[in-house]
């Protein structure tokens, strides 16, 4: 695993939705959405696992609460899909939050509801695993 490689895999993610934003715009449910992106990830044949619980581990001991993100691509890069106003701090921090218990170096918010996906409707993140790639 590279930065180039996972930048690359960012991209192809990015594309889906713009592709799946473009056929619908904005407006829909989260999960038309989730389905539809899940729809464009198998056309470029991009392996991933979607509503993935997320055990909560607190000083070393695994609890009984879960979490319960999106879809993860080629199990390497975390997607939360949204269909909200505007991407929120708390959307960050949740999104940081997976990253950090799964220990994925990168992750993508995509919000549907917004004019352009590229320019408003996405926020890439990166942790301290990122940094350490080649």
């Amino acid at each position: 695993m590279t930065k180039k490689h996972i930048d690359n895999l960012t991209y192809s993610i990015i594309g889906c939705a713009i592709e799946v934003h473009k056929e619908l715009g904005p407006g829909l449910l989260e999960s038309i959405y989730e389905s539809c992106f899940i729809e464009e990830l198998i056309r470029k044949q991009l392996s991933y696992k979607s509503q993935v619980y997320v055990p909560v581990v607190y000083k070393g001991k695994i609890l009984g609460a879960t979490l319960r993100l999106d879809v993860i691509v080629e199990d390497e890069i975390i997607v939360e899909l949204k269909a909200i106003d505007s991407i929120h701090p708390v959307n960050l921090a949740q999104l940081l939050t997976y990253m950090k218990l799964l220990e994925k170096p990168k992750g993508v918010i995509i919000n549907f509801n917004c004019t352009n996906i590229y320019k408003e409707g996405q926020k890439t993140m990166v942790n301290e695993l990122y940094s350490r790639l080649e």
